[in-house]
């Protein structure tokens, strides 16, 4: 099977003290996350259980990952109606970690926890 030139998928980030940026679109007046890494690391691990429960039946897993990522994510892709959807996205426009987990997934497969600079993430592949 020959690896795909470029993928689509939605993620979730949780930004913590230590981020490359550590201020989240959701922050009132640019404050700074006060989120810890351990905490980051927490709360995403009870999200993935949680979507790792969720039956994948006519895009359950999709919809439940975006209802996720636009209560929770960090990143600005997590806006109303874009439920942390990044799109598609070819090899070298991510940080090398988050390319790289992305990029290994099967469609439809959910990510374990990637670190990058920006934060922690999870990653949903869909095509």
């Amino acid at each position: 099977m020959e690896a795909p030139s470029e993928v689509r998928a939605r993620h979730i980030l949780i930004k913590h003290t230590a981020s490359r940026k550590p201020v989240s679109w959701r922050s009132e007046g640019g404050q700074a996350v006060t989120t810890t890494k351990q905490e980051a690391s927490n709360e995403l691990a009870e999200i993935r259980r949680a979507l790792c429960a969720t039956r994948d039946e006519e895009g359950a897993l999709q919809e439940a990952f975006a209802q996720y990522a636009e209560a929770r994510s960090d990143c600005s892709s997590a806006k109303p109606g874009r439920g942390g959807d990044l799109g598609s996205f070819s090899r070298g426009r991510m940080q090398p970690a988050f390319e790289k987990a992305a990029f290994a997934l099967a469609p439809g497969k959910l990510s374990d926890i990637v670190e990058t600079d920006s934060g922690l993430h999870l990653i949903l592949r869909y095509a």
